[in-house]
């Protein structure tokens, strides 16, 4: 609360985010490629909150499932973690700190002022959902892209194992101080009845992320310690059956809502597409400024653009955290949208400089 009066009475967020010319034409340009013909911010506004009833239930048994296929993906990134890398971060901190920065203060942040600049093309459940993909560690197929991109493979490892092992704090605390600060920007134009469901027990998110997060990967660092040679025959597999399983988890989600979710695509598609962007540009403009090594600023740019959003689908699908009662079908596409559009980008991306020596 201090924090946040301080920064609207220093800054005055409402007033600077919504006169910085390239974040406010952001509207104009998400009207103009979904076509300015035929939709405009009001119909863009009501369809999408069309998804907000939206609400995808599962069993116990279900959940069980869900969490199992989670851990095993975290497990699987643990699998490459070593404690060396954890010390050649530190032998190179620059990198490291801008890397840090980049995905943990950064992607939020300027996840925040999109959110801010499009407040009249997307409902608050869009916006929440693009703020908890933000608030998510580093997704662990980015160490592949790394690899493939011929960036910095070592630090792309550490980046992702550090950032999944503070997401036990970083998850819970980004998504409830920007997501505060978004709602208390609305609360002026949207009805207290929208933004009563939004509110969730952060000690509940804290919780489930340390035992989702934390207990597979110290499983999966004890592993790789004690057996070596069977780590190195199982960590791209796992990759690769780990990707197979987010795939599987969302089309098994969304399958009872296929329709619903083809004919508002559409607006979800562009809407993940500029806020990808957007992560991709974070990661590779520090990387930039702070004049990193060409190969820590490619790794850099895919990690902050790559996100652990299967992480946020199963914080959505935990009614501890969120509700039944709750409006979040908004949260659930753009998160479901955002694991399947990252790994297009970010393997776009890896091809493109998989062709270019780093200088």
């Amino acid at each position: 609360m201090i924090l946040y009066k301080s920064i609207e009475k220093y800054l005055s967020i409402k007033k600077i985010v919504l006169n910085i010319p390239i974040l406010y034409s952001l509207q104009g340009l998400i009207l103009y490629i979904c076509g300015i013909k035929r939709v405009n911010s009001n119909n863009m506004y009501e369809s999408l909150l069309e998804l907000d009833p939206i609400r995808i239930n599962f069993s116990a048994s279900g959940m069980h499932i869900i969490n199992l296929i989670l851990s095993f993906i975290m497990f699987g990134v643990a699998l490459g973690i070593k404690p060396k890398q954890f010390t050649d971060l530190i032998k190179e901190p620059k990198s490291t700190i801008v890397g840090l920065a980049s995905q943990i203060f950064f992607l939020p942040l300027v996840t925040f002022l999109l959110v801010i600049a499009l407040n009249s093309l997307i409902t608050p459940t869009v916006a929440m959902g693009m703020i908890l993909v933000a608030a998510c560690p580093g997704g662990n197929i980015s160490n592949f892209m790394s690899s493939y991109s011929k960036a910095n493979t070592e630090l792309s490892v550490g980046l992702t194992a550090t950032t999944t092992l503070l997401a036990t704090i970083t998850t819970p605390f980004n998504f409830a101080f920007w997501g505060s600060l978004y709602m208390r920007f609305i609360s002026n134009r949207t009805a207290s009845s929208i933004l009563q469901p939004l509110e969730i027990d952060n000690a509940q998110m804290f919780q489930t992320v340390f035992i989702l997060l934390g207990i597979p990967l110290i499983l999966g660092v004890l592993f790789a310690k004690y057996f070596p040679k069977a780590t190195e025959k199982l960590k791209k597999p796992i990759q690769v059956i780990s990707i197979v399983f987010f795939l599987a988890m969302v089309v098994l989600a969304f399958a009872n809502n296929l329709q619903l979710f083809l004919k508002y695509i559409y607006f979800i598609f562009f809407i993940v597409l500029i806020h990808n962007f957007l992560a991709f540009a974070t990661g590779y403009v520090l990387g930039t400024i702070f004049k990193v090594p060409n190969r820590d600023r490619r790794t850099i740019t895919i990690e902050t653009g790559i996100q652990n959003s299967g992480l946020g689908l199963v914080l959505l699908f935990n009614p501890k955290i969120f509700p039944h009662d709750m409006a979040l079908g908004g949260m659930l596409f753009i998160t479901a949208w955002w694991g399947i559009w990252h790994i297009i980008s970010g393997l776009s991306l890896a091809t493109y400089w998989s062709r270019k020596d780093p200088k």
